[in-house]
């Protein structure tokens, strides 16, 4: 049977129903949403007259639970219009519209007597053939299916959502011993390519297997912390990015979830799991119970581990959690020895090497912590999941890790895992041992361009199931290399494509880049088909080196300076002019030369989460790599007579001198950063540098014809330099910026405009790289740009002067 997934019944409208709806509406699924009806009309109601009979009120709970989810920050859905794919009703007047639905998730309160009602009213209209999954965290998924028909029980499963839906990658599916396989095999397809997630498989067990390792993991950061006597400040600095985990660590991470929902989580693994030979790490320390006690859960609740206060000369602070006296004091600054050592070390594998060979506190903590959860994480398999790349997997996905238990592992070595498992006096599951004995000594290899796990019941390695369709950088680096620098790296993708990738910090670029990307167009024109452009960072690249910059114009080198610029500018006319298509495969952020990269290339394959703008206002410049220059050009070729010509102007210049983000790929279109027809968005990270690779095979394929040099773009000259100078003092005038800031407003719209033209005119773009050359040179020339420049270098903060 052809299945596919057109329209969703989301049954609940709570915090988490109300945005899996929204992720839905996301990837371009109509959405029915229904929730309960109230008991009774609020004091509103009332005042219009109206009664439980009206629509309005019968809708009320749902219609407010989804504006609430659409008014918050981060939003859950792409693009507002998205939330016009979502339809809101309530389940005793609106429940046949599932029968036309092709998954029905149930997302109602944690109660099993209220699913199994809910399921009761879903057999009355449900179309036979529909899968229904519950999105439920702590109750058997088994225990739901008292009383329903075999074909229910056939299409029925558990599918965890991690909160927020949007951004959390995880889907656990959690099938029964009654759940036909292929609808299994059907999710974990369609929630890793089309709902952009990490599908992991699980079994029925306690808290399935990420919150079962991430509960673990915090409860024993719970108890180290206070046997160490270490703060709550000392363990998230620990606990955060510096080990390749979320800024929120530990204990902000807590607050954020709140503490009671990961005191329920506990609990339940404490009663539920009896065999569990670290039940008694579940029990809750003296301080926990106190907070809990005391309603200190959290933001929900105004304060957790930390607090928010405003002191009476109107500044505020967050203070943070004496776990010893249970008062909040003022946060302390955070030093060790282990942190300075690895302060230079971008590369996360190799920090993390030194960050366990620590000799203080730092050190010792990772090393008991991590004692615990290496034992911890083999003797759950195969409890929890019969294969170590699921808990990899799960805990990654769920809780935002960069590297897994089992991947961790491999980085120190095997036998120091072992080490660190006997100091904390615990003990390896069976097959670790086995393993040792066998000679065998890492739980993963890559070769080929695929990536293995060691398989405890073959004993023997396995490609990882869903990959194999998948190109992973990681895995082709060794034996696919073509070229590479300090700071970029060209690998062979196969068909003849190539793949250029940054590993600078924050991936910024700079002379090393600008380099790796000309040598890549340089290869792939000699020999090959296509090129493109993507990288495993954090982020695809956060712009142009601002240290470099500020370096130069503070020395007031400005030949070296224009040097520079002219070559970010000459590469990107490579990118956009070479003989063979490039594409480039942005994702996360995508800030000034980044965007102009993107702008420059041939196809942008986005993914969905990208947060791309040219930002470079901020510090006082305006873009410099062909950005200003993109915009007249884009500009030109929408011009229209009238008012809607300077409307257009105004937006394009408004987006460079607001300095206006994305918040999605699909708002990336909205900015105009985006090209509609030509670039396109895919949900799923993991299948995005495929699809480059298939859409540089596509144009090569059409017999790629590089494009002609633009020579016919058409400015409007002092016409447009007018609205541009009147808003400039205008905004000056009610203090809506600064004197400086009307400088730079003023040079971007010379930019944008052309130049001080009469008339409008049509010029090169050879013309507007070099006017926007230009104003970019005169901007570093003045002191308060070399004054924001140097606070962003220092601080890594905005100055506005």
């Amino acid at each position: 049977m052809s299945r596919t997934i057109k329209k969703v019944a989301v049954l609940g409208s709570g915090v988490m129903g109300s945005r899996i709806a929204c992720h839905f509406a996301n990837i371009g699924c109509e959405v029915v949403l229904l929730d309960i009806v109230p008991r009774e009309t609020d004091d509103a109601e009332k005042a219009k007259g109206l009664t439980l009979e009206n629509k309005a009120v019968r809708n009320r709970i749902v219609n407010n639970s989804l504006q609430f989810a659409l008014s918050s920050n981060p939003s859950p859905i792409y693009r507002k219009s998205f939330a016009q794919r979502i339809k809101t009703g309530n389940f005793d007047d609106d429940m046949q519209q599932i029968a036309s639905c092709d998954w029905i998730i149930e997302v109602v309160v944690e109660r099993l007597d209220i699913k199994q009602k809910i399921f009761e009213k879903v057999e009355q209209f449900r179309t036979a053939g529909t899968i229904i999954s519950s999105n439920t965290s702590g109750i058997p998924i088994h225990l739901m299916l008292a009383g329903r028909s075999e074909d229910f029980k056939a299409h029925f499963l558990g599918t965890h959502f991690f909160n927020p839906p949007r951004y959390l990658q995880l889907l656990e599916i959690i099938p029964t011993p009654e759940t036909q396989p292929e609808i299994v095999d059907f999710l974990m397809d369609f929630g890793s390519r089309f709902l952009g997630k990490k599908t992991v498989l699980c079994k029925d067990t306690p808290a399935f297997i990420a919150n079962r390792v991430g509960v673990y993991s915090i409860m024993g950061v719970f108890h180290t912390v206070k046997e160490m006597g270490l703060t709550v400040e000392q363990v998230d600095k620990l606990t955060g990015p510096v080990l390749g985990r979320p800024k929120s660590a530990t204990f902000r991470t807590c607050d954020v979830v709140g503490l009671d929902t990961l005191v329920h989580v506990a609990n339940g693994l404490k009663d539920n799991c009896p065999n569990d030979e670290e039940r008694a790490l579940f029990e809750l320390p003296d301080y926990i119970s106190k907070m809990v006690e005391n309603n200190w859960i959290g933001s929900k609740s105004g304060q957790g581990f930390y607090k928010k206060v405003k002191h009476p000369d109107g500044s505020s602070e967050i203070l943070v959690l004496d776990l010893n006296t249970l008062e909040y004091r003022s946060q302390e600054k955070v030093k060790f020895a282990t942190l300075e050592m690895t302060k230079p070390v971008e590369d996360l594998k190799q920090r993390t090497k030194m960050l366990f060979m620590g000799m203080d506190d730092a050190g010792k903590l990772y090393r008991k912590l991590f004692g615990g959860l290496f034992a911890y994480v083999t003797n759950r398999i195969p409890e929890i999941a019969d294969d170590l790349y699921k808990i990899d997997d799960a805990i990654k996905a769920g809780f935002g890790w960069e590297l897994g238990p089992f991947e961790t592992w491999d980085i120190l070595g095997f036998d120091q895992g072992l080490k660190l498992i006997a100091d904390e006096k615990k003990e390896a599951a069976q097959w670790v041992k086995d393993m040792k004995a066998a000679g065998i000594t890492s739980f993963y290899k890559t070769e080929a361009g695929n990536r293995y796990f060691y398989d405890r019941s073959s004993k023997s390695y396995k490609i990882i199931p869903g990959t194999e369709n998948l190109i992973i950088l990681e895995a082709l680096r060794a034996e696919k290399k073509v070229w590479g620098n300090s700071d970029t790296t060209i690998v062979d993708l196969g068909d003849g494509i190539l793949n250029l990738e940054f590993h600078t910090k924050m991936n910024t670029i700079g002379g090393g880049v600008i380099e790796g990307i000309n040598k890549a167009i340089d290869l792939a024109e000699e020999s090959y088909k296509g090129l493109v452009i993507s990288n495993t960072g954090q982020n695809f690249s956060a712009g142009a080196n601002v240290g470099m910059i500020f370096m130069m114009a503070a020395e007031q080198d400005f030949d070296e300076l224009n040097f520079s610029v002219k070559a970010f500018q000459d590469t990107m006319m490579r990118v956009r002019y070479s003989n063979i298509p490039v594409i480039v495969a942005p994702h996360n952020l995508a800030l000034g030369g980044g965007c102009e990269l993107s702008m420059h290339a041939d196809k942008v394959v986005a993914h969905a989460e990208l947060y791309m703008g040219l930002v470079e206002f901020g510090v006082g410049l305006i873009p410099g790599g062909g950005g200003s220059k993109e915009f007249a050009k884009r500009l030109s070729e929408e011009l229209k007579d009238g008012d809607i010509k300077i409307n257009r102007l105004r937006e394009r210049f408004l987006t460079i001198g607001q300095a206006k983000v994305s918040t999605s790929a699909y708002e990336a279109f909205d900015l105009g950063y985006l090209r509609e027809g030509t670039d396109e968005v895919v949900i799923s990270r993991d299948h995005q540098l495929a699809r480059a690779k298939a859409a540089a095979i596509e144009l090569s394929d059409k017999g790629y014809i590089a494009p002609k040099r633009e020579k016919n773009i058409t400015v409007v000259g002092q016409e447009g330099l007018g609205i541009v100078y009147v808003g400039a003092n205008s905004m000056l005038s009610g203090n809506y910026m600064s004197e400086h800031d009307k400088v730079i407003s003023e040079k971007l719209g010379y930019v944008l405009c052309g130049g001080d033209l009469s008339e409008n005119t049509v010029v090169s773009e050879q013309y507007l790289l070099d006017v926007e050359r230009k104003a970019f040179l005169e901007l570093c020339a003045e002191r308060k740009t070399l004054e924001r420049l140097q606070s962003l270098v220092k601080t890594g903060k905005i100055l506005r002067n």
